[in-house]
């Protein structure tokens, strides 16, 4: 409920240096004021907003000294909620930080909800929904460019571009009702064929968002990338080198991979969730028989597979079982240890056995083709698409929905006013697209949308 006052742990609980307890909602300052003891501004309530002021939490019913603390003070509507916020900075430990809840939570608040600060946020109109769903962005961004995208969202990129949508709409909506209302009289705006190319451009516009979303959505959650072959191809020295660490042990006995490994790492900006795998064989050992059929469901669920030949030994039996494997999945050839045979498989086998999409040359012990290898991961991601500078990327899976459902609409709008068919139809349609567009925006949304959106973040946020 928006009356009542909020409160949470707003840091990861743990040790570190400063731990925050955020107090939000018409008592937050009340709640405040029973626990905190200021040591010289002693009217702190009175003082202007966004200052620091020094103290102690003190238990009230004990009157014991709980911590030493730094409290902040931002008062309706100059705060992230647009209510009163109150912000305890104590000292980073899991002990005080529960501790100081508790008291709060005694003194009046309630335990927040995941995400409900900023579920209030938007509920009172400080942020959009889009702009809300950023917020969760920005925590979770795994690059620089993940994180200039959910930062341009987050400050109402993608919200203008959807208003510009709305108005246009609107406007159109607007004339083609007027036209149904009154249709003896000369009625002033677009004609017919007028409102119709207009439509047509936003369906086109559309379909432009709609074009980078597979992209953003890497950006955002990261591209799940499976690295396979036989055993002893050098998989596990292939993720230590894009790692730039020794993540995985490499020995020279073939099924030294037991289990999937999987680490993040940022190519070309491009977050990659990349998994090694044990070498895909025919084995008695129970272990790695297990560790192979973890990496038959990784290679299912991924998004990219790297699949690592041998240039030493050739194209074997082995090799083709994982080609096989890997059949109707996105995949890019690797072929190692060139130090050892430079000649020996030939490329257009290659790209016969794996239906790849590149081939890339590698020694990797000796660190040769790294950089090939990164630069073709990033241009199978994005395509050739430019993602820095004026690019808008929809990286929200909500989002594209929403724009696809509204492209339909746009289109079937379209279609109605071409084959001459009632008014009325198209209005429907018209209405539609606003609808889905609205839902981007939180402006149409529906309460289990937001319960379900919410819900994924943390208490404190």
């Amino acid at each position: 409920m928006l009356g009542d006052t909020i409160a949470a742990v707003a840091t990861p609980l743990g040790e570190g240096g400063v731990g925050i307890i955020r107090l939000s909602g018409s008592a937050a300052l009340e709640v405040a004021e029973r626990l905190f003891k200021a040591k010289y501004a002693r009217n702190w309530r009175a003082r202007r907003n966004y200052r620091l002021h020094y103290g102690h939490i003190v238990d009230p019913e004990t009157g014991s000294t709980v911590d030493e603390v730094l409290l902040a003070v931002m008062r309706a509507p100059h705060s992230y909620t647009r209510e009163d916020v109150v912000e305890i900075h104590a000292h980073g430990g899991i002990v005080p930080l529960r501790r100081i809840l508790e008291l709060c939570i005694a003194g009046g608040a309630r335990l927040a909800e995941a995400g409900e600060f900023t579920k209030r946020a938007f509920l009172n109109g400080r942020l959009d929904l889009a702009q809300a769903e950023a917020v969760l962005d920005v925590i979770r961004s795994k690059t620089g460019d993940g994180l200039k995208l959910a930062v341009d969202q987050l400050g109402g990129r993608l919200s203008r571009e959807i208003a510009v949508f709305k108005n246009e709409l609107v406007q159109m909506l607007a004339e083609i009702e007027a036209s149904i209302d009154f249709p003896e009289e000369d009625v002033p705006g677009s004609t017919l064929a007028e409102i119709t190319g207009r439509l047509r451009q936003l369906a086109e516009a559309s379909g432009e968002l709609l074009s980078g979303a597979d992209a953003g959505r890497i950006y955002r959650e990261g591209l799940a990338t499976v690295i396979v072959g036989k055993p002893n191809v050098g998989k596990s020295s292939l993720l230590n080198a894009l790692l730039r660490q020794n993540r995985a042990i490499v020995t020279e006995i073939p099924g030294t991979t037991r289990d999937v490994i999987e680490e993040i790492v940022n190519i070309r900006g491009i977050p990659i969730r990349l998994l090694d795998t044990a070498g895909l064989r025919e084995t008695q050992d129970t272990i790695e028989r297990i560790g192979v059929e973890r990496s038959r469901q990784a290679v299912a669920l991924a998004d990219l597979v790297i699949l690592v030949l041998a240039a030493d030994s050739g194209i074997q039996d082995e090799d083709h079982r994982v080609a096989e494997l890997v059949l109707g999945k996105r995949v890019l050839a690797v072929v190692n240890k060139m130090d050892l045979a430079p000649h020996d498989v030939d490329e257009a086998q290659v790209m016969e056995l794996t239906r790849a999409e590149a081939v890339v040359r590698m020694a990797v012990t000796e660190g040769r083709g790294l950089d090939a290898l990164e630069s073709a991961i990033a241009s199978l991601v994005l395509g050739g698409r430019v993602t820095r500078g004026d690019t808008l990327l929809i990286t929200n899976e909500r989002h594209k929905e929403a724009l696809i459902r509204a492209r339909t609409h746009l289109r079937e709008a379209v279609q109605t006013l071409e084959q001459e068919l009632p008014l009325e139809l198209s209005a429907v349609d018209i209405r539609a697209a606003l609808e889905a567009f609205g839902e981007i925006t939180g402006s149409t949304v529906t309460e289990d949308i937001l319960d379900r959106i919410f819900s994924d973040f943390c208490l404190g946020k």
